[in-house]
């Protein structure tokens, strides 16, 4: 790690430093952004208690009601619409994601701007839920610079992924939920050890460590299972196994193939109620929410869990299928030692998946609904959360950035040497 960072600043590594230093100007101007109000909207009495996976997710961008409130999440909803779209559900799109660059530059564009429609009508639902006593107009107004707002949040994305480092709009979203970082820390040090009385204020020191060491050990559980695979070998008909150079090859298959993504999912679907009830303005029917449906309440928390362990169960097998990638095995000669190719092999790797996927799926949903709990056991305020999906995020998108650095680092030293040797 130090020598990754000695490497960084040295003198030869200068364009590296611009990348970095480009993707940090980008996700101030963002920060800049959730301070700016959208005009005309008083956001003083804003309650986005049901939507506080987006509110985190955009650095509290939707409890200012700022021209980020939608952040980048309208693209995400179309980015994984599109993926269901090209699992043999629409031929079209199947066949467009089977054209290779041409292809996926298609589906690109398609997929703007289908989050741009999507920005538009959530932009519409959420002025609508939030600004009473409005006309059509003020309506359309909110929503045409909300829509701007989350336009220009792709096109910084676009810029941080060309020009800068990692995934545009997954630093967007890091960002976002690593700004409300420091309140939630400053909050829990006011309530565990500002707020106690001279005597106790060495016991709520010790109990904000201990907090502080257990959102630390959460941190180190999420990178071990984001780590985590089950490795299957993979031997070819070409290639001799003789010999003590020849590398052995597998098949990796993560313990959480889904991601984040079965959370969004749930977190979109437990939301929609609630949604539709702020909407509506119906009495009756926002009080059977707040009963029955909100993650607050018993049943709402159950449901939520079992749509993240279903999702998580949809999203794997959507985005790995066993059967076709016992046919891609079996076309490149390959094959998995004491497993018969074709039928037995599909039947092998379905199994293996079953089982590893059970236990990311409940990891997952521990992990996304420890928030919930602790806030239920504990007198902490809302904000102070510990565990959840912004963490797990966080660390995805950092280990992904992690490794984009050390490939880069390695290639440059590869070249270097190659360059001397020459």
């Amino acid at each position: 790690m130090f020598n990754m960072i000695k490497q960084i600043f040295s003198p030869a590594n200068k364009d590296l430093r611009k990348k970095i230093y480009f993707t940090l100007f980008c996700l101030f101007l963002f920060k800049i952004g959730t301070a700016i109000v959208v005009p005309g909207v008083d956001n003083e009495n804003l309650n986005v208690g049901f939507l506080e996976l987006l509110d985190m997710m955009g650095g509290g961008a939707m409890a200012n009601f700022s021209i980020f409130a939608l952040g980048v999440m309208p693209y995400i909803t179309a980015s994984i619409v599109m993926q269901l779209l090209q699992m043999d559900i629409v031929p079209y799109f199947t066949e467009l994601s089977k054209q290779g660059q041409t292809g996926r530059n298609k589906i690109n564009q398609i997929t703007r701007i289908l989050g741009i429609i999507l920005a538009f009508v959530q932009g519409y639902m959420f002025s609508f839920t939030f600004i009473p006593n409005g006309e059509v107009m003020d309506y359309l107004e909110v929503s045409l610079v909300l829509t701007a707002g989350t336009s220009f949040l792709l096109w910084i994305g676009d810029r941080i992924t060309t020009k800068g480092l990692g995934n545009g709009v997954s630093m967007i979203i890091m960002a976002g939920i690593l700004a409300t970082t420091p309140y939630m820390l400053t909050e829990a040090w006011g309530t565990l050890v500002d707020m106690t009385t001279t005597q106790s204020t060495f016991l709520g020191i010790i109990t904000f460590a201990l907090f502080v060491l257990l959102y630390i050990a959460i941190i180190l559980g999420i990178l071990y299972v984001q780590l985590a695979e089950r490795r299957i070998p993979v031997q070819y008909a070409n290639k001799s196994n003789n010999s003590r150079m020849t590398k052995q090859s597998y098949m990796p298959f993560r313990l959480n193939s889904a991601g984040v993504i079965p959370v969004i999912f749930a977190s979109a679907l437990i939301s929609v109620p609630a949604l539709i009830a702020q909407f509506s303005k119906n009495d009756g029917w926002v009080s059977f929410v707040n009963k029955w449906l909100s993650l607050s309440s018993t049943t709402g928390f159950i449901l939520f869990i079992i749509f993240i362990v279903a999702f998580t169960y949809f999203y794997t097998f959507v985005t790995i299928k066993p059967k076709e990638l016992s046919e891609n095995l079996q076309k490149q000669g390959g094959y998995i030692p004491g497993v018969r190719p074709g039928e037995e092999t599909t039947t092998y790797v379905t199994k293996v998946i079953n089982r590893i996927t059970i236990v990311g799926a409940i990891f997952l949903a521990i992990i996304a609904g420890l928030p919930y709990v602790f806030g239920a056991i504990s007198t902490l305020p809302t904000s102070v959360k510990l565990g959840g999906t912004g963490l797990m995020i966080v660390v995805s998108v950092v280990l992904e950035c992690y490794k984009q650095l050390e490939s880069n680092l390695i290639s440059r030293s590869y070249k270097s040497k190659r360059g001397i040797r020459a």
